[in-house]
């Protein structure tokens, strides 16, 4: 009995091949590049689980992979970019899946905020089409108002994001825009300031069940880098029900009946504000942090909703673990990686902190300003989020990523504010 992987977050495989013998499960992991997961395979004992290299871009290639595969019963499609290739694949081959419809509305931001303000839940909508338009500022300032936020409608990892506070700031955002390539168009909705969170949550049958709140603290204004992340942040027990029910609620809305989501949104001075719905378990170490804080392997949800069973824990009893945060690790520059500093300090700070690498050395790093940027993430644990989050922090103010300016680059740091 086999479960194959469309592509994978960069961490996690290890917890999947652990659920996966659990559960009795072969795991298929195709994949245009197996050195992508390098870390994690090289972890893994020989013959853990089954890699085959192939365009996954190639829906028909995958096909061909996945016919070959005996006893196939689930596809777990986890990342943003083969999303949609992977709902068009478990269609395919009749596997248990969400509704194609709701996937592609997830990753339709201006679709989402209207639905959510259209269900009473978001005080704003959004504006779309209007790149290129003559009148396109004045249809911004008309509909949406300011401050906005321009971004891609099928865009990750905060890229192609502008923060636009004035006129001035729109008239720049529309040209820089009109000279990107985007994924999908350019939209435009209100800007909602407050501190930012996830809900990670698991949803079966249309119940849905919060599993904890990520934090998630950014660079300064205007840019959109995630720095900083722990898990799970502590509200007071009212608060956390509250949120639980608008949660459940937001999913809802959009027709989300069922898997784990990662929710992005802005606690605002009028309540919780959606930012974004990510259909899947959260990437960096999200997941990993979920496992070691709920003392569970979460990825054994991950699997069985593939295979169209009810996820074990959507009522289970957790008996919980430490908090964990962790650090995402930027250079001072863009340029070549060619090395990442004071690693070996990391045993001798509290919080057991541990590198996590992203990118492999010689690798060209163009993009400081969003989650292009980071080689690696330093993970940390405390008894609390706050805790966890000093362990991280101190830990990671003693690594520094080195770059070398690459062959006909000018050298200097972009005006990014460092964690």
């Amino acid at each position: 009995m086999s479960i194959v992987c469309l592509e994978l977050l960069t961490f996690g495989l290890g917890h999947l091949v652990s659920a996966a013998d659990l559960l009795d499960e072969r795991l298929v992991l195709v994949t245009r590049d197996p050195s992508y997961y390098a870390y994690e395979l090289d972890r893994l004992p020989p013959g853990a689980l089954d890699v085959v290299e192939a365009d996954t871009f190639d829906v028909d290639r995958v096909a061909e992979v996945m016919r070959a595969v005996p006893d196939l019963r689930g596809l777990v499609s986890s990342t943003d970019t083969w999303m949609l290739v992977g709902a068009e694949l478990a269609a395919r081959f009749r596997l248990p899946g969400l509704d194609p419809s709701v996937l592609r509305l997830t990753r339709d931001k201006p679709s989402v905020r209207n639905r959510l303000q259209e269900a009473g839940l978001s005080r704003g909508r959004a504006l779309e089409g209007f790149l290129g338009a003559p009148d396109a500022a004045q249809l911004v300032l008309k509909e949406v108002g300011l401050p906005a936020v321009l971004k891609d409608t099928a865009g990750t990892g905060s890229q192609n994001v502008w923060l636009v506070r004035d006129e001035a700031e729109l008239t720049t955002a529309l040209d820089e825009a009109s000279g990107r390539s985007l994924m999908g168009q350019l939209f435009a909705e209100p800007f909602f300031t407050g501190p930012v969170y996830s809900a990670e949550t698991l949803t079966w049958e249309g119940h849905t069940r919060l599993l904890g709140v990520s934090s998630r603290l950014m660079s300064a204004e205007p840019y959109f880098r995630e720095e900083i992340t722990a898990f799970p942040v502590r509200f007071p027990s009212r608060r956390q029900e509250e949120l639980e029910r608008w949660i459940g609620q937001v999913l809802r809305a959009v027709g989300y009946t069922d898997r784990f989501s990662h929710t992005e949104f802005a606690l605002t001075s009028d309540g919780p504000e959606v930012i974004e719905i990510n259909p899947r378990i959260g990437g960096a170490l999200v997941g990993e942090g979920m496992c070691t804080a709920l003392g569970t392997n979460v990825y054994e949800a991950v699997l069985e909703t593939a295979l169209g069973r009810r996820p074990g824990l959507i009522d289970a009893e957790l008996p919980g673990g430490p908090a964990v945060a962790f650090v995402l690790g930027y250079p001072a520059a863009p340029g070549i990686l060619t090395g990442v500093a004071g690693l070996d300090r990391l045993p001798t700070l509290p919080g057991r902190p541990a590198w996590y690498p992203t990118k492999r050395m010689g690798t060209r790093i163009e993009h400081l300003d969003d989650s292009r940027g980071y080689a690696g993430i330093v993970y940390a644990e405390g008894e609390t989020a706050e805790l966890a989050t000093h362990h991280a922090v101190a830990a990671a103010n003693g690594v520094r990523v080195v770059t070398e300016a690459a062959p006909g680059a000018v050298r200097g740091a972009p005006e990014v504010s460092g964690a």
